[in-house]
């Protein structure tokens, strides 16, 4: 085949602006099909709410779709017939039946030729491969009306084989000329085909044909929201905002809000649309039961509450499922009751919830069974509420919910001690949280990363994770992200021993309002405050906080809340008291999972008795606490272990595998120092790690003063040699 350079891209692709929000840049990509000279056209268009991330993108680049017309145009009428077929075949939805239809009229195929000397598309034994997808669509948008309906009729006429009415209804309904209500019922009932598949992209395109083939304007509204509906769940946020912006339909405009908008709006929103549906019922189109609808709004209105930290809005909803004769969510009445300080309800409630998370079943009530899960310090049954969440999302083809299920799962991630694991699954999270338009869940999985990188020791990750969900979290009231992301500053600052800087954070986060801060993360912080408040003299205020962390503990007989409830009472104590309360931690801790929080009981433990001259017994904690901390990939926490054991007078060994990389990087270098090895650039590794170019290269220079080498081809070798 002869191919030729592209005079329309030309020899550079441009390059994103820098200051472009980094979920509005991928998306971009998404949405330009990795085109980077048709994302700088369309990140230049952009106006200041699409900039934000507010209102969605537009869909295509009209300057460049423009040169690739005419580049097309420029060809003969053959073989423009030719890539037409071919265009109509896979855009916008994908039929496979090129070859079939080549066939069934003889057409000839030698003016493909032409094509491939212009590199514009060539042909293979599966079909024709166009240069880029904006070669495709610009083959398709030049020709006529009457060309393009001889082609989808032709296609509909090959497609006859199982499974494949849907896509032959597809073509009928892309060759109607006008409105047909018989051909809109017949693309209605192909997309719930589709739908039930789980193809969510293919029912989106059917039920959108069939808005704009229904003669009824209230009809084409409804289908236009199915069709929005479906967009979503394929994970194209911005073609499901635009579809909904046709539409008054307040539930899935509350549910857009809840992932990528004002998290106060989408709970109004949300419960507006439940109490609708309850007292309204369903319109007589619509299959949906109105009851089932309403739990499921009154679920998201829950998720939009659980955002926001605002207790007023957990007891407004609560109050209107019991006015309506709702049973809500589980994790609904038992955030309520625990933010009340009716624990003994909440712990009912909640436990209910966290009960329902068999094989399979609805991936949002999965995700609300991990979240009660975790309220109740259950992390394995956490972790398999969010896991099958997951998977079940998955085999609907509902991708859209597998982040929103990995920000919960990161908190089992991280009390159980897999930090490095847990970093590069929800990295990937966080990824598919951007593709999809859910900047808000992306928010959560930055805190989520930024508590990671404490654990590990990368202070400047932590940091920059942290101000980026930080920042974010408070211009959209999103108080358990803001919350979150102070606690892994308040953590960092308690492991690297600025126990000033980390109970004055951990105070302000006891004292933040709605969208600032959240309830239930200044109760997970609580154990590591008391520690930051013994650390500087002032516990009063630790003291009262301990004796409600305490009642919370006794009620849900979580055995990890009871060992540091343990742990608290230890420090507040002194002498043999202390020692006593130490034991019962760790014989509580013996039957939990917080294998991270065991190693910091032995830390403070082995101090503890180090200070009281019970020398034997603190060398055995002190290194027990030193040989988990090393398995957890948490360097502070290590060298903490190392100096209580020198000031024992213990013989320390060098840090474990001196010679090891993982043992002298942190993660983050790690993974950086492997990619720039494979030969990738920092604005390739910033692209894949979601990072700025800029923090690529300080972790570069870390890693080359920590190795001792100074050019990547140094580093090469080095990573070779192992």
């Amino acid at each position: 085949m002869v191919t030729s350079v592209n005079p329309v891209r030309g020899p550079a692709q441009p390059e994103l602006g820098p200051s472009l929000p980094e979920g509005v840049r991928v998306r971009i990509l998404r949405t330009a099909h990795g085109d980077r000279r048709a994302a700088a056209e369309l990140a230049s268009a952009l106006t200041e709410r699409q900039l934000t991330g507010l209102d969605p993108l537009p869909a295509q680049p009209p300057v460049l779709l423009r040169a690739y017309r005419q580049e097309v145009r420029a060809l003969p009428d053959t073989t423009r017939r030719l890539l037409l077929l071919a265009a109509a075949d896979q855009y916008p939805v994908d039929t496979h039946a090129f070859l079939r239809a080549v066939t069934a009229v003889r057409l000839d195929t030698r003016p493909l030729v032409t094509a491939e000397v212009a590199g514009i598309a060539h042909a293979t034994a599966g079909g024709i491969v166009f240069r880029d997808p904006w070669t495709r669509i610009a083959a398709y948008e030049t020709a006529s009306v009457t060309d393009r309906r001889a082609v989808h009729l032709l296609l509909a006429r090959v497609l006859r084989g199982e499974g494949e009415s849907p896509r032959r209804s597809w073509h009928r309904g892309a060759a109607a000329l006008g409105p047909s209500r018989r051909l809109a019922a017949e693309l209605r009932a192909a997309a719930h085909t589709a739908r039930t598949a789980g193809d969510h992209a293919l029912a989106c395109a059917l039920v959108e044909r069939a808005a704009a083939l229904s003669p009824e304007p209230s009809e084409r509204a409804r289908l236009l929201a199915r069709a929005a509906a479906d967009a979503w769940r394929s994970g194209d946020a911005d073609r499901a905002r635009r579809l909904v912006a046709a539409t008054d339909d307040d539930a899935l405009g509350g549910l857009l809000a809840l992932r990528a908008g004002n998290a106060t709006d989408a709970f109004d929103a949300l419960l507006t649309a439940a109490v609708r549906y309850a007292q309204d019922g369903p319109e007589p189109a619509r299959t949906d039961h109105p009851q089932h609808a309403a739990v499921h709004l009154l679920a998201r209105a829950t998720e939009a509450a659980i955002y926001t930290g605002d207790l007023r809005r957990c007891r407004e909803a609560a109050a209107v499922a019991d006015r309506l004769g709702i049973v809500p969510p589980g994790t609904l009445g038992g955030l309520a009751a625990a933010f009340e300080g009716r624990y003994d309800d909440a712990r009912d409630l909640l436990k209910a919830a966290a009960g329902r998370c068999g094989p399979g079943g609805d991936p949002t009530l999965l995700i609300h069974s991990g979240i009660a899960a975790l309220l109740l310090g259950d992390h394995t049954a956490a972790t398999t509420a969010t896991v099958r969440a997951a998977a079940s999302a998955r085999a609907g083809g509902d991708g859209v919910t597998v982040p929103q299920a990995m920000e919960f799962r990161a908190y089992a991630d991280f009390w159980t001690g897999r930090p490095r694991a847990a970093e590069a699954a929800t990295l990937e999270a966080l990824r598919q949280a951007y593709t999809t338009g859910q900047d808000n869940g992306a928010c959560h999985l930055q805190a989520a990363l930024a508590m990671f990188a404490a654990v590990t020791g990368d202070e400047d990750l932590c940091r920059e994770r942290a101000e980026a969900a930080r920042s974010y979290a408070l211009a959209r009231g999103l108080g358990l992200p803001a919350a979150l992301a102070l606690f892994a500053l308040a953590f960092l600052d308690l492991s690297t021993g600025r126990f000033a800087a980390s109970a004055a954070r951990l105070r302000a986060l006891a004292g933040f309002g709605p969208g600032h801060g959240h309830r239930a993360i200044r109760h997970i912080a609580t154990p590591h405050y008391v520690e930051a408040a013994v650390r500087t003299g002032d516990t009063r205020v630790a003291r009262a906080a301990h004796a409600d962390y305490d009642h919370w503990a006794r009620t849900v007989r979580s055995p990890d809340d009871l060992a540091l409830s343990a742990r608290c009472r230890a420090l507040l104590a002194s002498g043999a008291e202390a020692v006593e309360h130490y034991r019962t931690a760790l014989d509580l801790h013996a039957s939990g999972t917080r294998d991270f929080e065991r190693a910091r009981t032995e830390l403070l433990f082995g101090g503890a008795l180090r200070r009281l001259r019970h020398r034997t017994e603190a060398r055995d904690r002190l290194h027990s606490a030193l040989e988990a901390f090393e398995h957890f990939g948490s360097p502070q926490c290590a060298a903490a272990a190392r100096t209580e054991l020198r000031v024992l007078g213990e013989p320390v060994s060098p840090v474990r595998g001196a010679d090891d990389l993982v043992a002298r990087l942190t993660a983050q270098q790690l993974m950086v120092a492997r990619m720039a090895a494979d030969g990738a650039t920092n604005r390739e590794i910033a692209s894949r790690l979601l990072l700025s170019p800029r923090t690529i290269d300080h972790h570069l220079r870390g890693v080359f003063a920590r190795l001792g080498i100074r050019s990547r081809i140094e580093l090469v070798r080095l990573l070779g040699e192992r």
